[in-house]
């Protein structure tokens, strides 16, 4: 499953956290921004989210 979001913050650890355009906040671990070979994000920047079967996050990657 893909959806469309915002990065709201990057964090220290790499993880990020990310607001669908439904409206949903999401937390993406370190793992899943790794897989998009970000060096950092930024607040208002735009993202793809790829999710598993279960709905975990499994990528953070550039925008479609």
């Amino acid at each position: 499953m893909i959806e469309q979001a915002t990065v709201s913050a990057f964090h220290a650890d790499g993880s990020a956290t990310v607001l669908r355009d439904d409206g949903l906040l999401v937390d993406v671990p370190p793992d899943a921004v790794a897989v998009g070979c970000w060096r950092s994000l930024r607040p208002g920047q735009r993202v793809t989210l790829r999710r598993d079967e279960d709905g975990s996050v499994t990528g953070l990657v550039r925008p479609v």
